[in-house]
This record gives C-alpha cells, sequence and structure tokens, in this order.
C-alpha cells in the first residue's frame, strides 16, 4: 500500500548531559562537521562530527556562553560567503541575536533592536537572517550591514476586519526570497510579500499556537504545526 509501517527509528548517535538543562534548538551546518544545540542553560555548544562515521570527531566541542537567557532558536549561515561555520543564535534574555564564527571560535555580532524574547530565527541567500519575537514583530537583518534591515509587524487590516498583533512564534521565508511566512501565538499564520514590502495575507489554520511553519522547495505548500496537535498543508498556488 501506499502507506507503509513506518519503520522503528535507530538512534544512531547519542550523548547523555550534554547540556545542564533542556537543549531546546539544534543545526547542523550545512558541510554536515558541526552540531550545534542550545539550552536553558544558557550555553550554545558545538560538537564537531563526522557524518561518515555518524559519530564525534572526538575534538573538544565549543561552549558560548554569550548569552544571558535560555536559547530558543539557532541556524547556520548557508552561503559560501559565510564559509558554513558562522551560527546565528538568539533566545530570552538580552533578546540580541548572536552571531558566532564556528571555524575561529569567537563571537561576530550582537544584533539588538527586539524588545521581547526571540522565538525563531530563519536564514536564507547567504547573508539574510529574519528573526520572530514576542514583541509581536518579524526584523530583517543583513549580515553584510550588519544592522536592522526591516521591522515587520503582525497586524493585518483585511476587508473590514483586523487581526491584531501577536507572539511570532516561527518564521521561514520561500527558497526564491519573495515570502515570508510566519506562525503566530494566536493561531494565525501570515504571508508577507518580502520585496514587495506588504501584508498578502493573514489566516488561522489552527486552533492554537502556530510553533512550526516551512515552505516545500517549490514554495506550492506551507507546512504549519501547532499546539492543537496537527499538521496542516497549505496550497498556496490556490488564492
Amino acid at each position: 500500500s501506499a502507506y507503509n509501517t513506518p519503520k522503528q527509528p535507530v538512534v544512531r548517535f547519542k550523548r547523555n548531559k550534554h547540556h545542564k538543562g533542556s537543549i531546546y534548538c539544534v543545526a547542523w551546518s550545512p558541510c554536515g562537521q558541526l552540531l550545534a544545540t542550545g539550552s536553558n542553560d544558557k550555553y550554545v555548544k558545538v560538537l564537531p562530527f563526522n557524518a561518515e562515521t555518524c559519530n564525534a570527531t572526538g575534538r573538544p566541542d565549543l561552549e558560548f556562553s554569550m548569552h544571558d537567557g535560555t536559547i530558543r532558536d539557532l541556524a547556520f549561515m548557508e552561503g559560501p560567503e559565510s564559509g558554513g561555520a558562522i551560527l546565528i543564535s538568539a533566545g530570552a534574555g538580552d533578546c540580541n541575536i548572536y552571531t558566532t564564527d564556528c571555524q575561529r571560535g569567537q563571537g561576530l555580532h550582537a544584533l539588538s533592536g527586539h524588545t521581547g524574547h526571540i522565538l525563531a530565527l530563519y536564514t536564507w541567500s547567504g547573508w539574510m537572517i529574519a528573526s520572530g519575537s514576542q514583541d509581536k514583530t518579524v526584523r530583517f537583518w543583513d549580515l553584510r550591514v550588519p544592522s536592522c534591515v526591516r521591522v515587520v509587524g503582525t497586524t493585518f487590516h483585511g476587508t473590514g476586519w483586523t487581526c491584531h498583533r501577536s507572539a511570532v512564534a516561527s518564521v521561514a521565508v520561500d527558497p526564491s526570497g519573495r515570502l515570508l511566512a510566519t506562525g503566530q501565538e494566536d493561531s494565525s499564520c501570515m504571508l508577507y510579500d518580502i520585496r514587495g514590502g506588504r501584508m498578502v495575507q493573514s489566516y488561522h489554520p489552527h486552533s492554537s499556537d502556530v510553533r512550526s511553519v516551512r515552505f516545500s522547495p517549490g514554495a506550492h505548500y506551507l507546512l504549519t504545526g501547532s499546539y492543537d496537535m496537527k499538521i496542516k498543508v497549505t496550497d498556496l498556488q490556490g488564492n
């Protein structure tokens, strides 16, 4: 049948007590040789990894302590410009986004502007970062500058109605860099035209916080996951 019984997952690598607290986020470097984790122990740890043997290389972990609150999300910059080892991380505490060069083991930038805890990060096109926050905004950052290049509020004025601002729990940008999607704590999703600088649509696919949004490779579909225990796929090709 089309729906085979899923195979039981096989654990290929395990590390106990990697952090002193809960691990909130994890990211692979594009080259697959670094595994980064962020925790409520306020540390970012980067584990040198060998994808062939599916094991730690034995080189010492890198440990970064620039955060003064729980790290809620992290991501590696994708482009060849960054050498595949620039990590961005953000969360509670001072509400800064930190960029770190994991090759050299040193901090690069502290990007400030959000006034609430940062819940989500997304990076695209080698230099750009989108961050979603409890301050009910999404901010775009350009590491070439390095500064905030745009602030997007989550208020949407439709025909005869207004969708009021809500904390942004998840963000994603489609592969072409044209469209931003957000998932919000009031169960709504927002689509924003990056180039046109305008809100396209706001809709409510869920009945609780939308904690994850991701585009399909061709951006024909948007996948959303929520605290309502549902995963939904929205067809973006229709109207």
